[in-house]
C-alpha cells in the first residue's frame, strides 16, 4: 500500500489545494451515501483525484466500494485517535499509508468501522477543540495537497461526528426527499451550520446546493412538498430532481456507480452527476 500511495502522490492533484465536500442531512434514508458514492465517481470521471472518507459508524459508504471492515482493519477512527496527543494511551500502530484503500487510479478510500460510534466518548476528556479533530487530521497529513477533492459521507445525526465534518469541509451538499420529514432534517442540519458560524472557530462551509432524490413528479403531494422546500431553502441552487429509482437500485445492489454502465438508460443519471460536479467546482473556485 505504501508504494501505491507514493505513486499516487507523485502524480499530484490537478490544483494547488484540494477541496473538502460533505453530503449531509439529519434525516436518514434520503440517499446521502448513494449521492456521495456517485459524486466521487463523477469527479473521478473528470480526472480529479478523490479521497472518500467514511465518517458513518454504519460504514455503508465503505461497503459500496466493496470494502468490509473487520476487527483487524485500520479505519478513520484509529487515525483520528492517533492524531490526538492527549489520547496516547489509546494509540494503535496503524499508519495512514496502511489505512488508505485504493479503489481505482483516481479514487481512494479511508473506511469506517463500528468503533466510530465510540468517537464522542473517546474524545470527551481532551482539552483541545473536539470540533476540529478531523480538520486538523486532514491538515496535518497534507491531504488537501494530495487530492483534488475529499468527499465525506457522514451519519444522519447531529452529534460530534457531524460537527467535525462540517468544521472540516469547504462545502456541503444536502440530499433530500421532497417530504416534510426531510425538510425538517434540512432545517436541523443547517442549524448546526449556523451554530458553527457563531462559534467562529473555523470558516463556515459553502452551501453547494440541494439534491432532490426519489422525486415522484406524478404525485401532487411530492410536487407541493418540493415547491415548499425550494421556497424555504432559496439560499443555494436546487439541482434537477433524481427520479430514476430502478436504475439507482440496480447500480447500488451491484455496488457500482452509474458510470459503470454504458446503457443509454444510465445516461441521464450520468449527466446529472457530471452537472453537479461542474457546479461544485464552480462554487468552490
Amino acid at each position: 500500500m505504501l508504494n501505491f500511495l507514493k505513486k499516487f502522490e507523485q502524480t499530484g492533484p490537478n490544483s494547488d489545494e484540494g477541496k473538502v465536500i460533505a453530503l449531509m442531512n439529519q434525516k436518514g434514508g434520503v440517499g446521502k451515501t448513494t449521492m456521495a458514492f456517485n459524486m466521487a465517481h463523477a469527479l473521478a470521471k473528470k480526472n480529479k483525484k478523490v479521497l472518500c472518507i467514511d465518517m458513518d459508524p454504519q460504514f455503508n459508504f465503505s461497503s459500496l466500494f466493496n470494502f468490509t471492515p473487520n476487527e483487524n482493519t485500520p479505519s478513520i477512527f484509529n487515525l483520528l485517535i492517533n492524531s490526538i496527543k492527549e489520547l496516547r494511551a489509546l494509540h494503535t500502530g496503524c499508519l495512514l499509508s496502511e489505512s488508505i484503500v485504493g479503489i481505482d487510479k483516481n479514487i481512494h478510500l479511508l473506511p469506517a468501522g463500528q468503533e466510530l460510534s465510540g468517537f464522542e466518548l473517546s474524545v470527551a476528556g481532551i482539552s483541545s477543540p473536539r470540533q476540529l479533530i478531523l480538520k486538523r487530521f486532514i491538515e496535518k497529513n497534507n491531504l488537501k495537497n494530495m487530492y483534488d477533492y475529499i468527499v465525506i459521507d457522514g451519519p444522519p445525526t447531529l452529534g460530534l461526528l457531524v460537527v467535525n465534518i462540517l468544521c472540516a469541509t469547504d462545502g456541503v451538499l444536502f440530499p433530500f426527499i421532497p417530504d416534510a420529514f426531510s425538510e425538517q432534517g434540512l432545517k436541523n442540519i443547517q442549524q448546526v451550520v449556523e451554530d458553527i458560524e457563531d462559534m467562529g472557530i473555523t470558516k463556515t462551509p459553502v452551501n453547494l446546493g440541494y439534491i432532490p432524490n426519489l422525486f415522484e413528479a406524478r404525485r401532487r403531494q411530492s410536487n407541493e412538498d418540493f415547491d415548499s422546500i425550494k421556497d424555504r431553502f432559496s439560499n443555494a441552487p436546487v439541482f434537477e430532481p433524481f427520479s430514476n429509482k430502478a436504475n439507482f437500485a440496480k447500480s447500488m445492489a451491484s455496488k457500482k456507480s452509474v458510470f459503470h454502465y454504458e446503457s443509454v438508460q444510465f445516461q441521464k443519471l450520468q449527466e446529472q452527476f457530471l452537472n453537479m460536479a461542474d457546479a461544485v467546482e464552480s462554487r468552490l473556485n
